[in-house]
């Protein structure tokens, strides 16, 4: 479903990605890690095909669906959680399920509240729900449990787990446990270019 061959990437003559081939087992989690700098967020930009790399390429069905949560929620601010969620989920999927799926997120009194009212773990929740009830058959996950608390995170973790099953899912993070908690097979691990840090 999803293969990366020799990636590429610098920013003002500074290398980022340099040679990055990778084949991410399909209906599984696969962890991206490395310490900041490293471009995890640039490759992630990358396969969504919001920045071209230098050289290489994605290896990605053109009509797969995918999905993404990014490090900041792009939320649509007046519009209520629910209705953020109904933006892009299928039409298969109902209002009940939106909202059982905010409710499983511990959003259950939220739905129709206006996300511009809501804390910053409840947005990230609100934008874990709409990535995930997009029914990807490919998720981006970059730092999914920003700003959550250890039992918040586990719940949220849980629900992507069941919902995300046959996704096959790249969790950016810098913590082997969120790894861990996501039930991550397999791991992509990036370094920054030598005299980097």
């Amino acid at each position: 479903m999803l293969a990366l061959r020799h990636i590429s990437k610098s920013f003002d003559g500074r290398s980022v990605l340099r040679d990055v081939s990778f084949d991410f087992p399909a209906s599984a989690v696969t962890a991206l890690r490395g310490p900041s700098g490293c471009g995890k967020t640039t490759l992630v930009n990358i396969i969504l095909g919001l920045l071209a790399p230098d050289a290489g390429e994605v290896l990605l069905p053109a009509d797969a669906r995918v999905a993404a949560v990014f490090q900041e929620d792009r939320l649509i601010e007046h519009f209520s959680a629910a209705r953020n969620v109904r933006l892009t989920a299928p039409a298969q999927v109902t209002d009940a399920q939106i909202y059982a799926a905010l409710a499983e997120l511990r959003l259950e009194d939220a739905g129709e509240k206006r996300v511009s009212q809501f804390s910053g773990g409840m947005r990230r929740r609100v934008a874990v729900a709409r990535a995930a009830l997009y029914q990807p058959q490919v998720l981006l996950l970059d730092e999914p449990f920003k700003g959550l608390d250890e039992d918040t995170r586990a719940q949220t973790a849980a629900f992507l787990r069941r919902v995300c099953a046959q996704a096959t899912v790249v969790l950016v993070t810098h913590d082997a446990a969120e790894a861990a908690l996501m039930g991550a097979t397999a791991e992509l691990r990036l370094a920054p270019e030598k005299g980097e840090t």
